[in-house]
């Protein structure tokens, strides 16, 4: 079987910058800071529902982050502006080296799926609308088993879902914890780095190998 690859979605493959520009209309001054506060939020809220195991959806986390980030910040923003910032999580661009790196793995014979903390609904919904969709065999979400990446089990569920063995696939992602969690899981992983400010955890656990560019990742991996 061809080598198995799971691409993480948002801040991997999909640029989430288009919510800071967002904010920058709402709160110009405040509007980094409180991008940061929201999505450092966001993970926490899932990582601590995953672990009572007392689920919500990831949304319902992303939400909820909002709703902290602005009584945080004191920041008071409209209704009509917190389904606005909600929104655009559907209608968000692909990175400019997604759609050729794709195509360049596929072409390899990668077997190529999305593998998200979000609902596959929405999932499948923001990959059309990048442009993307085709390129993928299928979506896997963790909201299928109700729990969140890094859970043992979200990958283990993914591995059934792509008919995969561990140490033939690889996880793809520009989360720490992502990369972590899927070498505790067994999975080699890449860590896309798509900041140079960005710092990877310095735990004994390290990426099988770093990139900043999923063109790179194109070229390095062969299958």
């Amino acid at each position: 079987m061809n080598t198995t690859l799971a691409f993480d979605v948002y801040g991997t493959l999909i640029d989430t910058n288009g919510v800071q520009v967002l904010l920058e209309k709402f709160i110009p001054n405040k509007a980094n800071i409180f991008s940061q506060t929201w999505r450092d939020k966001q993970l926490e809220y899932s990582f601590r529902r995953g672990h009572m195991q007392n689920y919500v959806g990831f949304e319902v986390c992303t939400s909820q982050a909002l709703e902290y980030t602005c009584k945080f910040h004191d920041v008071d923003l409209s209704d009509e502006q917190k389904k606005e910032l909600m929104a655009i999580y559907a209608v968000l661009p692909s990175f400019s080296d997604v759609k050729i790196a794709l195509k360049r793995l596929k072409e390899k014979g990668f077997r190529i799926f999305a593998f998200s903390n979000g609902k596959k609904e929405a999932v499948e919904k923001l990959l059309v609308h990048a442009g993307i969709r085709d390129l993928f065999l299928d979506v896997v979400s963790v909201d299928d088993i109700k729990t969140f990446k890094p859970s043992p089990g979200a990958y283990a569920y993914f591995l059934r879902q792509a008919e995969a063995k561990s140490h033939e696939a690889w996880l793809i992602s520009s989360n720490p914890f992502d990369v972590t969690g899927s070498i505790s899981a067994g999975m080699n992983s890449a860590w896309i780095q798509r900041s140079p400010k960005a710092i990877f955890d310095p735990w004994e656990i390290q990426p099988t190998f770093t990139t900043n560019s999923l063109l790179d990742l194109a070229e390095k991996l062969n299958d």
